[in-house]
């Protein structure tokens, strides 16, 4: 396949994706993506894919200052999973989610695409592979904290079936604090979403 190397994995976590287009009447599958769980040789890849991702957001919000992508290894380390999806041309990816487990509740921490990647569906497909993980790990919801009027952000995640919610647990509450402390909530309405699953 080339690229990184990746392949198909023969992880449960791989999922094809088709996409397909009408000609003449009928579909035709014309490109099939992968959704994987990441792997260490991801990491490099996953931080720069958050990385091109951050720049988009901090010139759309005017944002003179913005906190570093954080480190992929440690991300790959933490409690919950990573999935990557892999470019269909190159088998290299391009996108990522990572849902945390915390305290046995599942909480969405980052979903990136990169921007030259963007408008393709490759955010939604993620998020929707996160949400069927979710609910194979057993967990009944999925909470996520994001911006309120940036269209990718919470208008986005409203459109994959998430809802408003109010912050209860100590993890959550400790999450505006962060925010806060790390200045990010002076850009724009910050707001924590919940779906059900």
């Amino acid at each position: 396949m080339g690229g990184s190397g990746h392949g198909l994995r023969t992880s449960p976590l791989c999922r094809l994706l088709h996409r397909s287009v009408r000609r003449g009447g009928r579909r035709r599958v014309v490109t099939t993506t992968v959704i994987r769980e990441a792997a260490a040789d991801d990491a490099e890849m996953i931080q720069a894919i958050e990385a091109a991702a951050d720049a988009l957001l901090i010139d759309v919000l005017g944002a003179p200052e913005w906190p570093p992508p954080g480190d992929a290894i440690e991300r790959l380390g933490q409690p919950g999973y990573v999935l990557v999806l892999d470019d269909p041309d190159d088998d290299f990816p391009v996108g990522f989610v990572h849902v945390l487990d915390v305290d046995g509740h599942a909480h969405l921490e980052q979903l990136s695409v990169l921007p030259e990647s963007g408008q393709q569906g490759y955010g939604r497909s993620l998020v929707t592979a996160a949400l069927d993980e979710a609910r194979e790990r057993g967990y009944t919801r999925v909470t996520l904290r994001t911006y309120a009027d940036i269209p990718w952000n919470a208008p986005f995640y409203a459109s994959c079936g998430f809802l408003e919610s109010i912050p209860e647990s100590g993890f959550q509450l400790g999450l505006v604090e962060t925010e806060a402390s790390l200045g990010i909530d002076r850009y724009g309405r910050r707001l924590q979403m919940t779906v059900e699953l």
